[in-house]
């Protein structure tokens, strides 16, 4: 099984590119903003990949993050959603709105895919509403290949001298998935249960960009109306 390449881009067309490994060229399937991520022609670049076998074709698909390769996996496991639909939702939505999305049963915003209608939609959400905690909390942790990561130094350069330099600052995203992660943490410990507590993280998260802040909107989205 083919799980990440790393290499450099030959060329990009609408819905793929062509990566060479090591003077093997792969043809990798990716959404709209995984696209969008990646660098021009002759430009080096790292995907996590999910290979589709049938019994007539082969296909790889590629990934920024292991959250966003995850959700594809779980996206394809609902009936009447193939590859492609997968990538468009990705696409359309990103990993964080997809999670978001299902997490709080918002099938219209799944439906905002092309090729994706309503009943399709509908059961996307359902399937996969029990499975978005899980998914939600990986996010916080799971390593991904933006930023400075993607970009891989050519073997022959020579190696520059080493120089202290400060941490480097988390992303914004993972910032954000981290804080969503530690909120539905706590929440879960707090006796509540994983498909609820994320409903209220990914409803709160619209608000509150802070930990605490989120487990606090969190909980007042929980508690008993009465």
């Amino acid at each position: 099984m083919i799980g990440k390449l790393s290499g450099r881009i030959d060329y990009r067309a609408a819905d793929h590119v062509l990566l060479d490994v090591k003077g093997v060229g792969y043809i990798v399937h990716v959404s709209d903003r995984t696209l969008m991520a990646l660098p021009g022609p002759g430009g080096m670049a790292a995907l996590y990949t999910e290979l589709l076998v049938r019994e007539d074709l082969l296909q790889l698909f590629g990934f920024l993050t292991l959250v966003e390769k995850e959700w594809h996996r779980l996206l394809v496991s609902v009936q009447g959603v193939g590859a492609k639909a997968a990538m468009a939702i990705l696409g359309t939505l990103g990993p964080e709105g997809v999670s978001r999305a299902i997490a709080i049963g918002d099938a219209n915003a799944v439906r905002k895919a092309p090729g994706v209608g309503p009943k399709l939609a509908q059961r996307v959400v359902l399937e996969l509403k029990d499975k978005a905690p899980a998914v939600m909390a990986m996010g916080g942790t799971a390593p991904d290949l933006d930023g400075d990561s993607m970009v891989i130094e050519p073997t022959e350069a020579p190696a520059p001298e080493p120089v202290a330099k400060a941490p480097a600052k988390p992303s914004a995203r993972r910032q954000a998935q981290q804080t969503q992660a530690d909120a539905l943490s706590a929440l879960t410990n707090l006796g509540y249960g994983p498909s609820e507590a994320a409903q209220a993280v990914a409803t709160a998260a619209e608000e509150e960009t802070e930990t605490s802040g989120l487990i606090r909107a969190a909980l007042k989205l929980l508690a008993p109306k009465g």
